[in-house]
């Protein structure tokens, strides 16, 4: 491949903005089809984030809402503190080591993640895996937009209680949402769109803040409720220890699957994000930071806040909101519940925003640019009503497995092929052809053995989710990401290098297969 650092004049190699970035950040070679390229999704020719924006990334991805409920949660499994604390080591390690992988090859390379499934599952398969996520994000986006929003009325109502009234779904509803609840989410909605709209640039900075500004509400809160109640009355156990022995095996087991499931959206396409990074150990330190560290210090936060707030309130609550709500000064309650509202804005910026964004304009990149994927995303999650799937937990909880079904195969069968068929080596201008002797062209723009890796992988880890009446399904469902992920890397790996008929057979030698990235 050509240097991507060097430049011509004339429109024939065209300089042009890349999601935002500034003028300069993306270069378009003159051979790259139209059909598979626009300015979004071209190769970076610059790459500007350090250590600290990805560790600002995974911040905002923890310190959320859902992300404070999902490390109480931990606590109060029935098991002893250092027996959760193993788990969330365990579990977040997982993640680290994951999150690494399927970085390298966007870094490396400069393009988002539906542009390197083109590698796997060829220039338009890589559709599948794009379609797959992009609509993962917009019901999630959804759902995240509805908690942050339910958080905001929280405060409304404690501010302004002539608000009540309109906080009623019977007397004041449309679609199963509260008149309030709209204004609310309409407006979470309108701030998101906006920085959005912004730019990579803008939500880069809008990240850098809002994961610290957490940390900040968080240690405050932690400090008043220790001055109420005293450093004795810190417990790491939220709930009974009922679990030990061999007996605490399987819900251990649970609780690491939960925290790698937690972490599986933006874990596959965290492509979208390392493109951007200087260089790749830049942005391994900042998952390290971010990641194993990070997660950890907020999950003992967590804890030593909500065991507080049994003595201070005569009640667990494991929701932060609530927490902040309880407290009799009104600048604390507005300033605490506005900070997280804040940080679940940014996490589903972040998760669920960015994704559908690349991936749809992946589908069509003359028609649909990165803003108007994005879009795209945003008023599909006003659509599909989130808050009426989130009013049933065991919807919910259903759709997490489901949903871990499937991301598990993409997971795999990019990770196989990058690691195992290709050694990680990628021919980037061939990522951006439709001619038939391009290296992922495969048959008709298709690869036969990624497609049917993903179905088989899908349709095994999916089974035990629909069938749970059957003996050990319940069980097996919570590691449907595990199912789905090892099935399809296995069978990835099996078809494209040891079966004749599906073979990946176009695989280049090392020496032709270099990429010379600018730092």
């Amino acid at each position: 491949m050509a240097d991507q650092a060097t430049t011509q004049q004339g429109p024939a190699r065209d300089i042009v903005e890349a999601a935002g970035m500034p003028v300069g950040s993306g270069l378009i070679e003159p051979d790259y089809d139209p059909r598979l390229t626009n300015e979004d999704l071209a190769p970076l020719g610059k790459q500007t984030w350090g250590s600290y924006n990805i560790f600002a990334f995974w911040m905002s991805d923890v310190h959320s809402v859902g992300g404070y409920v999902t490390a109480g949660s931990l606590f109060a499994l029935g098991l002893a503190s250092w027996q959760v604390l193993l788990a969330l080591v365990a579990g977040i390690g997982i993640v680290y080591f994951l999150c690494n992988l399927v970085a390298k090859p966007s870094q490396v390379t400069g393009v988002p993640y539906p542009v390197i499934c083109r590698s796997a599952f060829g220039v338009l398969g890589a559709n599948m895996p794009a379609i797959i996520r992009g609509l993962i994000a917009v019901a999630w986006y959804g759902i995240q937009t509805f908690l942050a929003s339910a958080a905001l009325d929280v405060v409304l109502i404690k501010l302004f209680p002539g608000l009540a009234p309109y906080a009623k779904v019977a007397d004041y509803g449309f679609l199963g949402l509260s008149a309030l609840g709209w204004a609310s989410f309409m407006a979470l909605w309108f701030i998101q769109a906006c920085v959005f709209w912004r730019g990579m640039e803008s939500i880069r900075k809008f990240i850098d803040f809002c994961g610290p500004a957490v940390y900040v509400v968080m240690f405050v809160l932690c400090g008043y409720l220790i001055s109420k109640a005293g450093w004795s009355s810190i417990n790491l156990n939220l709930g009974e220890v009922s679990h030990s022995g061999w007996s605490s095996i399987p819900v251990m087991l649970g609780a690491i699957a939960l925290v790698v499931s937690y972490f599986s959206g933006p874990l596959l396409n965290f492509g979208d994000f390392a493109r951007y990074g200087k260089s790749f150990a830049a942005v391994k330190k900042g998952n390290f930071l971010g990641l194993p560290l990070n997660f950890l210090v907020f999950s003992l936060l967590v804890v030593v806040t909500a065991s507080l707030t049994v003595p201070v309130f005569g009640e667990l609550i494991t929701d932060p909101v609530e927490t902040v709500a309880r407290i009799d000064n009104t600048f604390a309650i507005l300033l605490g519940a506005l900070t997280f509202a804040i940080a679940t804005v940014g996490i589903n910026i972040v998760a669920n925003f960015i994704s559908p964004a690349f991936d749809f304009s992946n589908v069509s990149p003359q028609r649909v640019s990165w803003r108007a994927g994005g879009m795209i995303a945003a008023v599909g999650s006003i659509l599909i009503t989130p808050w009426n799937l989130y009013n049933n937990p065991d919807v919910i909880h259903y759709t997490l497995e489901t949903l871990g079904a499937f991301i598990g195969p993409l997971f795999g069968v990019l990770i196989a092929d990058y690691y195992r068929v290709r050694h990680q080596h990628v021919v980037v201008d061939d990522l951006f052809t439709m001619s038939p002797k391009g290296t992922y062209w495969y048959r008709r723009g298709y690869n036969p053995a990624a497609v049917i890796a993903t179905v088989v992988g899908a349709v095994i880890a999916v089974f035990p989710v629909v069938f749970t009446n059957l003996y050990g399904m319940h069980t097996a469902a919570q590691y449907s990401w595990f199912i789905g992920c090892g099935v399809a890397s296995v069978l990835y790996y099996l078809l494209a290098t040891k079966t004749t008929r599906f073979a990946v057979t176009n695989v280049v030698n090392t020496s032709t297969t270099e990429i010379e990235v600018p730092q």
